[in-house]
């Protein structure tokens, strides 16, 4: 079934959710084949996509990836570090499939850039400045248009890698919970137009995902097929061009005509070795509407290999976003040590399953991995048990891409409250992945929608630690 939005269906509809496309038969190549293709035409960037896994809510770094266990008993909290496999990094006990692959890590544990705001917009864009959201004020110092994601800047500097898969593929659900702790849309185009946007895969049932009746000679004529797309057009959003228009009907068209994206999405074509890996072999309690979301993990796997560019997911104990029916992710001001025992095993099993998975289908060195939330968590516990916001330093783990793992970067003062050496900014670790995507962040420039030029990360620069 081929659904373009007509006068009954326009209300509601997301840059991404009006389409409902074609579940063909299987084909095409894996990305192993598409990486050995691109060798042989001498195509050599180091790195060939990135998969962004956001922690809403702010997780507790403190009780995560950076413990302090001589501070007091109010700031060092609950859990003990244990041993990773390389010597002299410790982790939290509960993580404990992360700590025996350390060498595939790197730990950032002096990350600044934050504000006491929760909004991705800095995760997803590397800025701080944007224009005024969901409860989030206007930060002054955004370009017309608002800056563009990750995803949307490797889709505009490099175009799709594989034809009928956008580059920029969004896991996270749609619905007004989740827009209420994300703010931002992990995909956003900002100044870089519609056609850049980030797919939002769960705006369309992926039990539906299928073409039906409709003429594949009929497709590739795409004079044909404009009228369908005109109330499409009236109701694009009002930044987008006609360029915009066109390139974005092309993807449509592309995505209607090829089965990889319907088949990556499908995860009953998965080994059920693999699903066993990633836990979806047994059931998981039902708490707050449903259950854990670590399906989300070999989603990403699959549709990254399947020649996405980049796939963002947002990850927490039970599913994603639900703040209005108690479920507030990683902002546990109360109650920490309850949640965490839940939710920090459960991050480690999928993430560590993602990490591993990568690695044995010899992905991990082309594939990044960043893992962060918008801000971290206060040095002292409060008295409901928890910890409040702290915008002064966070942790974050980076792997895969060819970057140098196995190490810790930066640290905080003794009870985790600023850096105390090397502190790292947001900037810096998207300046690090764009230059492993192979973007040149002192030489890239586009152009926002007031025709000035616009750096992709300012001043920053890729981190020699992780790229050198």
């Amino acid at each position: 079934m081929l659904t373009i939005p007509g006068p009954q269906s326009r209300a509601g509809m997301t840059r991404r959710s009006w389409l409902q496309i074609g579940g063909l038969a299987l084909g095409g190549m894996a990305l192993p084949d598409i990486l050995r293709a691109e060798a042989k035409n001498g195509e050599s960037n180091p790195a060939k996509g990135v998969i962004m896994v956001l922690l809403p809510g702010g997780p507790t770094h403190l009780d995560s990836f950076d413990l302090k266990p001589d501070a007091p008993a109010e700031i060092r909290g609950e859990f003990r570090p244990i041993a990773t496999n390389v010597p002299g990094i410790d982790i939290c006990e509960h993580m404990p499939r992360l700590a025996g692959m350390m060498d595939k890590v790197a730990l950032i544990r002096s990350l600044v850039g934050f504000r006491d705001d929760h909004n991705t917009h800095w995760c997803s864009t590397g800025w701080e400045s944007h224009p005024p959201m969901d409860s989030s004020p206007i930060v002054p110092g955004f370009p017309a248009g608002d800056w563009p994601s990750m995803g949307a800047v490797l889709s505009r500097a490099l175009g799709p890698r594989v034809t009928g898969v956008p580059p920029c593929v969004d896991l996270t659900p749609v619905d007004a919970d989740a827009r209420f702790i994300l703010r931002t849309p992990p995909g956003q185009p900002g100044y870089l137009g519609v056609a850049h946007a980030g797919f939002e895969a769960q705006a369309v049932d992926r039990r539906n995902i299928m073409l039906d009746g409709v003429d594949l000679t009929r497709l590739s004529d795409r004079r044909a097929m404009l009228a369908s797309f005109d109330n499409y057009r009236r109701d694009v959003d009002v930044r987008g061009t006609a360029d915009d228009i066109d390139q974005y009907q092309r993807q449509a068209i592309e995505m209607l005509t090829s089965s990889r994206l319907a088949n990556a999405l499908d995860l009953s074509r998965e080994d059920a070795r693999v699903r066993r890996r990633y836990g979806l072999d047994r059931e998981h309690a039902d708490e707050r509407g449903g259950r854990t979301h670590l399906d989300q993990f070999l989603l990403a796997r699959r549709v990254i290999e399947a020649g996405a560019r980049c796939v963002t997911l947002a990850f927490s104990r039970y599913p994603f976003g639900r703040v209005l029916r108690g479920d507030h992710n990683w902002d546990w001001h109360r109650d920490l040590y309850p949640e965490a025992r839940m939710a920090l095993p459960l991050l480690d099993h999928g993430l560590a399953s993602l990490i591993e998975d990568l690695d044995q289908r010899d992905l991990l060195k082309d594939i990044a991995v960043v893992v962060w939330g918008e801000f971290g968590r206060t040095p002292r516990i409060n008295a409901n048990g928890g910890r409040d916001h702290w915008p002064r330093v966070c942790s974050a783990l980076v792997a895969g891409g060819g970057m140098r793992c196995g190490q810790v970067l930066g640290s905080t003062n003794r009870w985790g409250e600023e850096p105390r050496t090397r502190p790292v900014h947001f900037r810096e670790v998207f300046a690090t992945l764009y230059q492993r995507m192979g973007i040149d962040v002192a030489t890239t420039q586009f152009t926002d929608l007031s025709g000035r030029p616009q750096f992709l990360v300012g001043e920053h620069r890729p981190m020699p630690e992780l790229v050198s």
